[in-house]
């Protein structure tokens, strides 16, 4: 099972994204919500060593970070990941190189969240059909622009289902 560094939003702006999951889930569009909280993925990898806890603590006391959520993003081939993409500022970007050369000896990162390589973004739904998204768009695009915070980072261990809040 995968591992992972999150950012997590700050109560408001997770609220927002909470409804944009219920608005999906209330409707007649066959999709799978992810489980837990929306949060952006920072790192991927097949095992991550605890020991990085440590070492992300102060990039953790960083936070709030600024964050803009903007236009809806597609990944994959029919059914697809809807998500909303994290414009990438450069704070954002910083953050993101940090906790790799943070992490990096203690773990083994999926090529597509290296620096260079990621998308930032949240997950709002997984195995939307093509011809369910005319129906889901519209439940996911407003705002069509929101501005949050991220607020928290965290470790996610895959194989314990369990969450290591940082900072």
């Amino acid at each position: 099972m995968a591992h992972s560094i999150e950012l997590l939003f700050d109560p408001d702006t997770e609220d927002v994204l909470r409804r944009m999951w219920d608005d999906l889930a209330a409707s007649s569009v066959d999709v799978r919500i992810p489980p837990g909280r929306p949060h952006v993925t920072v790192v991927v990898a097949e095992r991550i060593d605890p020991i990085v806890d440590e070492l992300l603590r102060p990039v953790a006391r960083r936070l709030p970070l600024r964050c803009l959520i903007g236009a809806p993003v597609l990944f994959g081939r029919d059914p697809v990941v809807l998500t909303r993409l994290v414009v990438p500022s450069r704070e954002l970007l910083r953050l993101h190189a940090e906790v790799h050369r943070l992490c990096n000896a203690h773990l083994i990162p999926m090529p597509n969240s290296l620096p260079g390589q990621w998308t930032a973004h949240v997950t709002l739904a997984r195995r939307v059909g093509s011809a369910q998204l005319g129906q889901a768009l519209p439940l996911v695009t407003r705002p069509p622009q929101l501005v949050g915070q991220f607020a928290a980072l965290r470790r996610w261990d895959g194989d314990q289902r369990v969450d290591y809040l940082l900072g």
